[in-house]
C-alpha cells in the first residue's frame, strides 16, 4: 500500500485492450477494465444479482454482467441513459511502475449472528470443526476464521463433506464431547448424512452445521433449496432453523447440549441472511446448564447382583464401548473374581491383550480365546455392551447386565438381574460388595487358550502363496510395531475382521463404524482422532475399498500436516463382498477394482510412500512408517484368500 489508500496492481493482472477481469486488490475483489489507454476500476459486483462484473465481457464499449446481461459503462460504472443503478467505482492510475487502484479503508467489522453462535459453541467446549465453505455459509465461515484468529478453535477444511461427518464422529467417540461438521445447503449438507448416521447408531455427540438459501426464497424452489430439518429429522435428536428473530445464543447452546445430553447428533440450519445480521447479543455459557449423568444403582441392587456373582464358578466379563472410561473398575473386577475379559470389537483395547485375563475380541471380529471363555462360562457379566447379533454374545448363560440407559438393559433377550448406572460407579460398587466368591482362578486357562492361538496365528502368518502378504502376518508386525498410546481408526471389509481377530493390543483404543457399518470411514476417522487426540500416534487400517471412497482426504492430511500413519491392505476387490457373494452361491461379480500404485498417489500427494509386496519387507516397512514425518502411508499388497 502506498500513501492515501492506492495499491498496486499486480501487472500479470492488468488486462488488455477491450478486456475486464477480476483482480484481488488489498484482499478485496475489483473489476479492472481497459479501453484504450483509459482504465476502469470498478466494484466487482452487480447490483441485481451479485453477478462478478469482472467475469463479464466488453461489447461496443459496454461492460456486459456474466449473469443476466446488463450493460454499464467500464470506466464510469453507469448504465446506459435513462437507468440509474451505476456501478460504485475506484479511482485507478497508470503510473510507470504500474497500475494503481485507490480503495477506500474497509468496513469496520460488525459483530453478527454467527459471531454469536460460534462464540457460544466455544464457550460450550466446541474446539474442533470439520467442514467445506461455499456461497450459503460464507458468514458463519467468516465467524469461524475470527474466532480461529483468536486461537479459540480449529478449522479443517475437508474435500468432501461425508469425511467431515465421519471425522466429528470419531471425535465424539473418542472423547464423548462434540466436535462440528459443517456444509452448505443442499447437495453439501445431504452428503453429511452416512457420517451422521454412523454417529447416531454409535451414540457419539455431533454438531451439524448447514448454510441455507436465502429465507425468502426458502420453500419456492430456488436453487439448492432443501427443506433441511426434514431431511435430517431422522438423523438428528434435534434440528432447528435460526432465523432473524430467535435467541441466536440460546439455540446454540441447547443444541450442543443435546448432542452431549442425548449422546447424538444436533443440527443447526443458518439461512444466509441471518448469518451475516448484526447483533450484539451476548454468547451463552455453560454454567448451570450441565449435569453430571454418572448415576449409581440402589445399594439393593447392587447387593441382589452381588450375590448372583458371589455364587458363579466361571464367571466372566463382556465389556462394550459403554464401558470405555471404566477400565481401572473393570481390571479391579476382574482381578477379584479372576475373570477373563472379553471386549466387543468397539471395545477392542479396553483390557489389553498382554493382561493375564485379557481374552481378546467376542463375535466374529473375534478370537478362539474369547469364544471359548464365555462357552466354558456359568455367568456373564456385561458391561456397556448392546448384545449386537455380530458380537455374539449368548443369550441363553445367566447374564448380569450394566448400563446407563434404561432402553439398553434387556434389549433382544431377557437377563437374568441388571445394574441401571454409570460403568465407572457401578462396577466400582459391585467389586466392593463382593466379598468371598466361589470363583475359579481362570489365568491359567486364558493363558492356555492364547498359547493354542498364537501358534495358529504365526502358522498362519507364515503362510505364502505367492500372491501377496497374509492378514495375519500384517497384523503380526503392526501388534509388535504399534505405538503403546496409539489410536486406531478402522475402516469396513475382510481387514477389519482380521484386525480385530489378529492385531493384539496392549490398550489401544479402536474406532470403528460399529452398528452402520460404513465403508469409507477409516481414513476420516483418523482425521477426528488426530483432532481429538493430537500428541497421540494415530493410525488408520483400511482396505482399497473403503480408502478409495475418501482417497482425497490424503492431502486434507497433508495440507494441516496431520500425522495419520496409514496401513492398507490392498487387495484390487472389495474383497469381503466376494467373500459373501461365495458363501451365497453367488459367483463373484462387479467386486474388482482398477486401483492407482497407493504408494505411489501418496507420494503425488505430498505424504510418504511405501509399498510392501512380501512378507519379509514387513517389519522395515512399518519401522519405517511410525518413522516418518508427517501423513504417511504403507500398501501392503495382500493375498485376498489368506484372511
Amino acid at each position: 500500500m502506498t500513501e492515501n489508500g492506492w495499491h498496486r496492481v499486480a501487472p500479470d493482472d492488468v488486462p488488455g485492450d477491450g478486456r475486464v477481469r477480476s483482480v484481488t486488490v488489498d484482499g478485496r475483489s475489483v473489476a479492472l477494465s481497459r479501453c484504450g489507454a483509459r482504465l476502469g476500476a470498478l466494484e466487482n459486483r452487480c447490483p441485481h444479482q451479485g453477478g462478478p462484473l469482472g467475469e463479464g465481457s466488453i461489447e461496443n464499449g459496454l461492460l456486459r454482467c456474466p449473469w443476466h446481461g446488463y450493460d454499464y459503462d467500464p470506466i464510469s460504472g453507469q448504465p446506459p441513459e435513462g437507468f440509474s443503478d451505476g456501478v460504485a467505482t475506484y479511482p485507478v492510475e497508470q503510473r510507470e511502475d504500474g497500475v494503481y487502484v485507490r480503495l477506500p479503508e474497509p468496513a469496520e467489522a460488525v459483530r453478527t449472528v454467527a459471531d454469536v453462535l460460534v462464540e457460544t459453541l466455544v464457550a460450550w467446549g466446541v474446539t474442533h470443526v470439520f467442514g467445506m465453505v461455499g456461497h450459503s455459509n460464507l458468514g458463519f465461515a467468516e465467524a469461524l476464521r475470527r474466532a480461529e484468529s483468536r486461537g479459540e478453535l480449529t478449522y479443517v477444511g475437508i474435500r468432501h463433506e461425508g469425511a467431515a461427518a465421519f471425522a466429528a464422529s470419531a471425535y465424539g467417540k473418542l472423547t464423548g464431547r462434540p466436535a462440528a461438521c459443517f456444509a452448505i445447503a443442499g447437495p453439501g449438507s445431504t452428503n453429511l448424512l452416512t457420517g451422521l448416521y454412523d454417529a447416531k447408531l454409535d451414540g457419539a455427540p455431533v454438531l451439524a452445521i448447514s448454510g441455507q438459501v436465502p429465507s425468502k426464497v426458502l420453500g419456492r424452489g430456488a436453487f439448492q433449496d432443501v427443506d433441511l430439518s426434514a431431511v435430517f429429522r431422522d438423523v438428528a435428536v434435534t434440528t432447528t432453523t435460526v432465523h432473524s428473530g430467535s435467541d441466536h445464543a440460546e439455540l446454540a447452546a441447547l443444541a450442543v447440549k443435546h448432542a452431549i445430553d442425548r449422546r447424538g447428533v444436533a443440527h443447526l440450519v443458518l439461512p444466509d441472511e441471518v448469518q451475516v445480521q448484526p447483533s450484539d447479543a451476548p454468547a451463552s455459557t455453560p454454567d448451570g446448564r450441565a449435569a453430571d449423568r454418572r448415576i449409581r444403582p440402589e445399594d439393593s441392587a447392587v447387593d441382589t447382583a452381588a450375590a448372583l456373582v458371589r455364587g458363579a464358578r466361571r464367571p466372566v466379563l463382556v465389556v462394550g464401548h459403554g464401558a470405555r472410561g471404566a477400565e481401572t473398575e473393570v481390571r479391579r473386577l476382574a482381578e477379584a473374581l479372576n475373570a477373563p475379559v472379553l471386549t466387543t470389537f468397539k471395545a477392542k483395547g479396553l483390557v489389553p491383550d498382554t493382561h493375564p485375563l485379557g481374552a481378546g475380541v467376542l463375535g466374529r471380529s473375534g478370537t478362539p480365546v474369547a469364544s471359548w471363555l464365555m462357552n466354558e462360562a456359568d455367568l456373564l457379566i456385561v458391561v456397556g455392551a448392546s448384545f449386537s447379533n455380530h458380537t455374539g454374545i449368548a443369550a441363553y448363560k445367566p447374564i448380569l447386565q450394566i448400563d446407563d440407559e434404561p432402553a439398553a438393559i434387556g434389549r433382544f433377550d431377557a437377563v437374568t438381574t441388571s445394574l441401571l448406572g454409570d460403568a465407572r460407579l457401578t462396577v466400582a460398587a459391585l467389586t466392593a460388595a463382593l466379598g468371598e466368591t466361589k470363583a475359579e482362578d481362570q489365568r491359567p486357562d486364558v493363558a492356555a487358550r492364547w498359547e493354542i492361538w498364537r501358534a495358529e496365528k504365526a502358522r498362519r502368518a507364515r503362510d505364502d502363496r505367492g500372491r501377496g502378504v497374509a492378514a495375519a502376518a500384517v497384523f503380526d508386525a503392526l501388534s509388535r510395531h504399534l505405538p503403546a498410546e496409539a489410536v486406531v481408526a478402522v475402516d469396513v471389509g475382510n481387514h477389519a475382521y482380521s484386525l480385530g481377530r489378529y492385531l493384539e493390543s496392549k490398550g489401544q483404543p479402536v474406532l470403528m463404524s460399529g452398528y452402520l457399518g460404513s465403508i469409507g470411514f477409516g481414513y476420516p476417522a483418523a482425521l477426528g482422532a488426530w483432532a481429538a487426540a493430537p500428541d497421540r500416534p494415530i493410525v488408520a487400517v483400511t482396505g482399497d475399498g473403503g480408502f478409495g471412497q475418501y482417497a482425497t482426504e490424503l492431502t486434507t492430511a497433508v495440507k494441516y500436516g496431520i500425522p495419520v500413519k496409514h496401513v492398507l491392505l490392498n487387495n484390487n476387490a472389495l474383497g469381503k463382498i466376494s467373500k459373501e457373494q461365495l458363501a451365497g452361491d453367488y459367483p463373484v461379480w462387479q467386486t474388482s477394482l482398477v486401483n492407482p500404485d497407493w504408494a505411489a498417489y501418496a507420494r503425488l500427494c505430498g505424504a510418504t510412500g511405501i509399498r510392501v509386496t512380501s512378507r519379509d519387507q514387513l517389519d522395515d516397512a512399518m519401522t519405517a512408517l511410525f518413522a516418518a514425518d508427517g501423513p504417511a502411508l504403507l500398501c501392503v499388497e495382500q493375498d485376498a484368500e489368506l484372511l
